[in-house]
């Protein structure tokens, strides 16, 4: 059955690749970017099931109008994708003011903007499924990306309270948790820092490293992913994109619950005298 969807950052990346998908198999799609024209060959393609809509999800008053649009030109909506965002790459002391407050502006208030303007719509109607774009980076971090690490630790945070408080409405959330994949995440959409020195034998380190060209996923080999996880009756909260993610993530807890269980006993001292 064919579905009602608006996602956001579509004009690059996997938005793209999952908006042109959608269409493709008949559903009907609302998406939106700050710069619309690399959208406008798809009105002409699908004028009956697309529509293309100019967006800052930072601007809250936008979005809820841009969430209403949506809803009132296709009759209802049933599928919303948090999917706008970028990355800061960095060491966590290199990041200047104005690109953590933008980030975080983007990455967690632009996610919360849309996800609060769309619950009335989902609730009004009886249901409905909120996908938000993680990372596997909202899990577990690494060196230079602490502070975009953050604002993915920051969604998932929201999302899991918020997936326990709206299910009895009949919402479901999912967090969609990609690996790395070789979209423009490191590219133009990106911001760097201001490097210094004395991160250099890091920096250095971490470039003699190299990139394993196996490590990345292909984009388009995630479009059947997410046509089955937006046609579940029963989505999962975290969803994995990628062979990555769940084996380095079983490493990381292991290592965490090894430390914590080293600690336990001072831990539970510390409860009650």
């Amino acid at each position: 059955m064919a579905k009602t969807i608006f996602i956001t950052g579509a004009s690059r990346g996997f938005g793209k690749i999952w908006l042109e998908s959608f269409l493709k198999r008949g559903d009907r799609v609302a998406a939106t970017s700050r710069n619309v024209d690399g959208l406008k060959y798809l009105e002409d393609q699908y004028p009956d099931t697309f529509l293309s809509l100019q967006l800052d999800i930072t601007d809250r008053s936008s979005v809820f109008a841009a969430l209403d649009r949506a809803n009132e030109h296709f009759g209802g909506l049933d599928v919303v994708i948090n999917n706008a965002g970028y990355g800061v790459f960095g060491m966590v002391e290199e990041i200047d003011e104005q690109a953590a407050r933008s980030l975080i502006e983007t990455n967690i208030l632009g996610t919360l903007w849309v996800t609060q303007a769309c619950l009335p719509i989902f609730r009004k109607k009886g249901g409905g499924h909120i996908i938000q774009l993680s990372s596997v980076l909202g899990l577990w971090s690494l060196p230079s990306l602490g502070v975009y690490s953050a604002t993915k630790f920051a969604v998932e945070g929201l999302s899991e309270a918020l997936a326990k408080e709206v299910s009895a409405q009949g919402i479901s959330v999912t967090l969609v948790e990609p690996n790395a994949y070789a979209t423009d995440f490191g590219g133009t959409s990106a911001v760097v820092s201001q490097p210094i020195a004395a991160y250099d034998g890091l920096r250095t380190s971490l470039a003699s490293r190299g990139d394993n060209k196996d490590s990345y996923g292909d984009p388009e080999a995630t479009v059947d992913a997410i046509h089955k996880l937006i046609d579940s009756r029963n989505p999962p909260l975290r969803f994995f994109l990628g062979k990555i993610g769940l084996l380095k993530t079983k490493a990381v807890y292991g290592e965490r619950i090894e430390e914590w269980e080293k600690w336990n006993e001072t831990a539970i001292a510390a409860h009650r005298k």
